[in-house]
């Protein structure tokens, strides 16, 4: 992912210092340059499967699929800089109530936290000792959530993470589970889910940087009758598409910051900072 300074952030599943097996944080310029922020050791995680989210306080955040203090995968923040910090270690043991080995993502939704998914642990399916998974919610001060447990019936395995929609509700996918007699092997064949958080609608910008003039799509729901649209307080001309999207432009004078529509009922926040490029 490409954070606010313009460079590009990722993991890496192994590798990494002293023939580590256990994968690495890193960032990479847009020219190229590589650095390594941090190499995974197993006690503080192993083998992030997934990607970063950079949150409103600039720090990244993520998961391993595995290592931690019980080897059931953890979540961590790094700084910028490459300071880690391990925020929760999931317990490897399939009816673990915080859930294990969280494969995919992490969001941050509209009220500041993190939300994501484990693969196994939760407690049991239907059909026996399996565990089917969990979705969680985990605070920037590493305080976990169980939201949701997984009984087989309603998915199983959910191996990616989350996303919020514009309304404010949060939407996955499981691996299988479901409808069970779907194929012979009577494990299902996976689900959608729609968890309803009680959490405000926002707006979300296409792309979600540029430079001054260039063309940017806001997202978002009900936006009909739309008055004002501002890039971080610096006005906007636009025109209201439809009931879902607004088309603008990046102002003259713009800087770094939320994007603001203004509605007849409410005004919308982008749900990411919009990064004014030179």
């Amino acid at each position: 992912m490409q954070a606010i300074n313009g460079d590009i952030y990722g993991t890496t599943l192994f590798g990494g210092a002293n023939n580590s097996r256990y994968g690495t944080v890193f960032k990479i310029t847009t020219v190229g340059t590589l650095i390594t922020l941090h190499t995974f050791e197993n006690t503080d995680g192993a083998n992030p499967e997934a990607g970063l989210v950079q949150a409103i306080d600039g720090d990244f955040y993520g998961t391993t699929v595995s290592g931690g203090s019980s080897d059931g995968g953890t979540v961590f923040k790094i700084t910028a800089g490459g300071s880690l910090t391990t925020l929760h270690s999931f317990c490897a043991k399939a009816r673990c109530a915080d859930g294990s080995n969280p494969w995919g993502p992490l969001v941050q939704a509209t009220d500041g936290n993190f939300y994501g998914t484990t693969a196994g642990g939760g407690g049991t399916c239907d059909k026996g000792a399996t565990p089917c998974g969990t979705v969680f919610q985990i605070r920037s001060d590493g305080m976990l959530t169980t939201l949701h447990t997984f009984d087989g019936t309603d998915g199983a395995y959910p191996l990616s993470g989350l996303v919020q929609d514009s309304n404010g509700n949060l939407y996955g996918t499981t691996n299988s589970g479901g409808d069970l007699s779907c194929d012979i092997s009577g494990d299902g064949c996976g689900t959608v889910f729609r968890l309803t958080m009680g959490l405000g609608p926002f707006v979300e910008t296409r792309p979600t940087s540029g430079k001054v003039g260039a063309v940017v799509i806001i997202l978002g729901t009900n936006l009909t009758g739309a008055s004002s649209v501002r890039f971080d307080g610096t006005a906007a001309k636009f025109k209201v598409v439809s009931k879902s999207e607004i088309t603008t432009t990046v102002p003259t004078g713009a800087t770094t910051g939320t994007v603001e529509v203004k509605t007849p009922k409410k005004t919308l926040k982008s749900n990411v900072v919009f990064r004014v490029t030179k």
